[in-house]
């Protein structure tokens, strides 16, 4: 998890290679300085910028943006260098920010290579500062840790240099914002691919070398035209390949806006854009010349395509990420924001109307005059016209909203990878075993009532922080009256569910079965022999539903019945547990045992607590608490009735696990807006073979690794 630090707070470090990811609310040049016990640098070769990016174990950007990540190796440096402090400062000269103050706060994140993040800083309380000491790697005693700093200077980059020692402090500022300034250039004149690569990845590529290092283009023939005035100068201005380039480089920018392409980035060393390529307009200065076929005056079309009412259509991936899944991964969560904030405005509304119909209602008669003749019959007509074009309005609100998720939807969905997608989409026939662990996996599906059709897939973030407990308790749904969500439920899964409550043998089937699909699920979106599952069933009972894993080879066997199954296991993920975090604690992770499994496990015990004693709940108490942290997750199958015998002591475990359902059920709560939102497990489709064929490729992979 996460550490969320505040000012002056340190978080231990658990690896040596990090990456140090900033965002910021504009362009901000990022650097780092290496200093000894005192903080204080020897020289201008202990500061990477961006005219000097790469240092010993350092790397950091070249240009100014609003997104870095800076490359750390802490066992590459030097004995001397004690502190690693990474610099925030706002470039001069762009037309950016000249304050902190005037966008959103900076935060500066530290994660491992693989995205794992160790802890947050966001930089609050900024004001008039141009220049921050965001954090800093610090080492004490040979353990290196990180320290919130957030120490701002109004002076700007020469005052922060000069407050650590540094003499040649204004010259050294100075050739950093040299350097931005030509990186900045570099980026004006280049082409239209480069730029829709850039906007793909902001700021990750490689920097583009400079201008006399490139090949000089063609020279522009007569065919070519004369090249837009604006781009033309602007490739003037920043390359040495003379003005017959600059004309080649400015035809070819208009080519590809005429085409759909990404617009090179502005001539005046504005902020670039980092909008979707399929969302972005073609920008006035990047539009062909005027010609007989285009009057002059036009408006360029939109780079994407387009509803008939002009509106841009829904594109999947259209939001911000460095890979596709992350960005897929973004624009499901802005979904279930977007549908929260519609319906959360039209229940507002709607409560507002009943309200004013309540106080018109009681205004009219509270008048004693109004019980003679026609008035009190008109003055209760008009209120409720009232009400009825308020709600009216509002829904109208809703129904657009809920139209436009709808059709994002149907475009999201089939692009999802299989870490997200539902276990009917296609992308499942085509399945090949991954070569890298997935960001999330999808539990199942999230809706509200107002909207049935529109399911938003229930993403979590891998590894899993929290274990799962998938309650297989009738008393939960029999208890917890005849809403709607129930009775949508009960319609949903008609071979299962009756009218009534529902049955206790069906709950327990079905809640293993989803157990299965969630195992099942992420054993396929791991490569091969990176994740395994272990199963505690003391009573036997969950053998029809372990099938498919057996029967492929993911689970080696049925599991033992009885305490001697629940002894074995829980002895066997307590040893790794415990082996792993000496290893990690002490760094010593080539001294593990040989016959230790390194795989991440998914530990499932069914119909808990039967066979469990003290000894056991004590083991599966630390292995929920200590397990997540070193690839040890736990899933709970259970009826927590059945527990009520051990009184409280049960109660942080429960608590400690998320609650899902094998029927549908309005059970999570959301905080943000106080909906409740109905769950639906993630199930294949009823007759479906496509678990067992996904198992069966898996067990192909494994044998042929």
């Amino acid at each position: 998890m996460t550490a969320e630090l505040v000012r002056g707070q340190n978080h231990p470090l658990d690896r040596t290679r990090v990456e140090i990811r900033v965002a910021a609310g504009g362009p901000v040049v990022a650097g780092v300085t290496l200093g000894d016990e005192q903080g204080r640098l020897s020289g201008v070769e202990a500061v990477a910028h961006p005219g000097a990016p790469r240092r010993t174990g350092i790397e950091v950007p070249r240009q100014a943006a609003a997104e870095h990540r800076i490359a750390v190796d802490l066992d590459a440096l030097s004995a001397a260098v004690h502190r690693v402090s990474v610099l925030l400062a706002l470039p001069t000269g762009i037309g950016g920010l000249t304050a902190f103050g005037a966008a959103a706060a900076p935060s500066v994140t530290v994660t491992g290579l693989d995205g794992t993040g160790i802890a947050r800083y966001t930089i609050t309380g900024l004001g008039a500062e141009s220049a921050v000491v965001a954090v800093e790697l610090y080492r004490r005693q040979g353990t290196w840790k990180v320290r919130a700093v957030g120490q701002g200077y109004a002076d700007g980059l020469s005052a922060m240099l000069r407050d650590q020692g540094l003499s040649q402090a204004a010259e050294l500022a100075a050739e950093i914002e040299e350097a931005v300034g030509r990186g900045q250039a570099r980026a004006v004149p280049a082409p239209a691919p480069l730029a829709a690569g850039r906007s793909e990845r902001p700021g990750a590529g490689p920097a583009a070398p400079p201008a006399q290092d490139r090949p000089s283009p063609t020279p522009a023939s007569a065919a070519d035209g004369p090249a837009p005035s604006g781009t033309g100068a602007g490739a003037g201005a920043g390359s040495a390949a003379g003005p017959g380039a600059g004309a080649g480089a400015g035809a070819k920018a208009a080519a590809g806006a005429k085409a759909g392409d990404l617009p090179p980035a502005p001539a005046d060393g504005g902020p670039i854009d980092y909008r979707h390529p399929r969302r972005r307009s073609t920008p006035a200065s990047a539009a062909p010349a005027p010609s007989a076929t285009r009057p002059a005056g036009t408006p360029p079309s939109a780079a994407g395509p387009t509803a008939p009412d002009g509106s841009p259509l829904p594109v999947a991936g259209d939001a911000a990420g460095w890979s596709m899944d992350e960005r897929l991964y973004n624009q499901v969560w802005g979904m279930f924001e977007d549908l929260a904030r519609s319906v959360a405005a039209y229940r507002s509304a709607a409560d507002f109307a009943e309200s004013r119909l309540e106080q018109e209602l009681d205004r009219a008669l509270a008048d004693p005059r109004h019980r003679l003749g026609t008035a009190g019959e008109d003055a209760r007509a008009t209120a409720r016209d009232k009400h009825a074009t308020l709600v009216t309005q509002a829904r109208a609100a809703l129904d657009r909203d809920l139209a436009q998720l709808m059709a994002e939807s149907e475009v999201v969905e089939p692009a999802l990878p299989p870490a997200f997608a539902r276990w009917d989409n296609p992308v499942w026939q085509g399945y090949h075993v991954p070569a890298e662990r997935p960001m999330a996996l999808r539990l199942g599906d999230l809706h509200l009532p107002e909207v049935l059709d529109l399911r938003i897939p229930m993403l979590v973030r891998l590894p899993l922080e929290r274990g799962l407990w998938i309650d297989s308790g009738p008393d939960s749904y029999a208890h917890g009256g005849p809403g709607p969500e129930r009775d949508i439920g009960r319609r949903e899964l008609p071979g299962a569910l009756t009218d009534g409550p529902p049955d206790e043998s069906e709950l327990r089937r079905l809640a293993m079965e989803s157990a299965v699909a969630i195992a099942a699920r992420l054993l396929a979106i791991h490569p091969a022999g990176d994740f395994a599952v272990q199963v505690i069933d003391p009573g036997g009972a969950a053998a029809p539903a372990l099938a498919p894993l057996v029967e492929s080879g993911a689970l080696p066997a049925f599991p033992l019945p009885g305490a001697q199954g629940v002894t074995a296991v829980l002895e066997e993920l307590t040893r790794r547990v415990e082996l792993v975090q000496m290893a990690v604690r002490h760094r010593a992770a080539d001294a593990l045992p040989a016959d230790l499994d390194t795989a991440e496990q998914l530990l499932i015990v069914h119909d808990f607590p039967h066979g469990f004693d003290d000894r056991a709940l004590t083991r599966l108490r630390y292995l929920a608490d200590e397990g997540p942290a070193v690839g040890v997750h736990l899933m709970l199958v259970a009826d927590r009735a059945q527990s009520r015998e051990y009184g409280p002591v049960l109660d942080p475990l429960w608590r400690s696990l998320l609650r899902i359902t094998p029927v549908p059920d309005a059970h999570l709560a959301d905080p943000w807006v106080g909906h409740a939102w109905t769950y639906e497990p993630p199930l294949a489709p009823k007759g479906s073979q496509v678990v067992r064929q996904v198992l069966g490729r898996l067990a192909e992979a494994r044998k042929a690794s």
